[in-house]
């Protein structure tokens, strides 16, 4: 196929020599199969910044690190430069969190290179040597639903311990490898202690892999491991091999989690509401 624009610029610089396919078209990026040599990757084409839109992105950009004022000041008025700014802090927030998650050992896509825009990477694949299929595209058994939950919580755990939540965590941002879930899209990360909206973030995101995965194995329905998780991460007390029950108790003199998420749902709720009455 004719390479696009942002891909042709990498064949120019020699990172990759053709491009075989499009495998995947979303609201932010476009994911292409491309040829190095003997070898075949992914590789991502961020979308322009006037596609995005970034009023839903309040929450994820809380406390991300830009590299000077001037910036900083255009991305809060919404300048054209400060939109182009806030694109590029979006890509780099991807980047970033793949490195240090592949360091600390996560199943992500291992990060090759990112150029002008265009992440390339690891192609997850199947049995077959295919790109590998989304979790939503699959049915399970019992047993694999509990076995792939049980792993998937694990990663969760293990991004938390390396100060990384995935912030949009579900069936459609995960795939099925030959050997086991790897966890992609990853631009709305956010840094667990940097973030006011970290934890109603994780519990959202093992809650969506409970209720997935419930749809096989309905004994994981009842199980509560994104309080769990959280509270031991809160208290210092989460390794990667901490072990886990799937129960949360409150415990004397703590912080009600469950109240928690529901005053930040609350808050934000209402903010909103206030915006739109602003706009309007």
């Amino acid at each position: 196929m004719k390479p696009p624009a942002r891909l042709q610029a990498l064949i120019t610089e020699g990172l990759i020599d053709s491009v075989s396919r499009q495998l995947k078209s979303g609201k932010e990026a476009d994911v292409y199969v491309v040829r190095r040599g003997d070898d075949t990757f992914a590789a991502k084409v961020y979308k322009e910044a006037h596609k995005r839109n970034f009023r839903q992105a309040v929450d994820y950009t809380e406390n991300r690190k830009v590299r000077n004022s001037r910036q900083a000041r255009a991305m809060a008025k919404g300048t054209r430069f400060g939109r182009e700014q806030q694109e590029a802090a979006w890509q780099s927030a991807e980047v970033d969190a793949l490195y240090r998650l592949a360091a600390a050992g996560v199943r992500v896509p291992r990060p090759l290179n990112f150029h002008d825009g265009v992440l390339l990477m690891e192609l997850v694949a199947d049995a077959a040597g295919d790109a590998a299929p989304r979790l939503n595209d699959l049915p399970f058994n019992a047993e694999d639903a509990q076995r792939h939950h049980a792993t998937l919580v694990r990663e969760v755990v293990r991004m938390l311990c390396a100060g990384v939540v995935h912030g949009d965590l579900s069936e459609f941002n995960i795939l099925l490898a030959a050997d086991g879930p790897v966890i992609i899209d990853l631009p709305q990360a956010v840094d667990a202690a940097g973030n006011n909206h970290a934890p109603r973030m994780l519990m959202r995101d093992v809650d969506n892999l409970r209720r997935f995965f419930g749809q096989w194995a309905p004994a994981l329905r009842g199980t509560l491991y994104g309080p769990e998780i959280w509270s031991l991460y809160a208290a210092g007390l989460l390794a990667p091999d901490t072990p886990l029950t799937g129960r949360y108790e409150r415990q004397p003199g703590a912080v009600d989690l469950s109240e928690l998420l529901r005053e930040i749902e609350d808050a934000r709720l209402e903010e909103s509401a206030r915006l739109l009455r602003m706009g309007g």
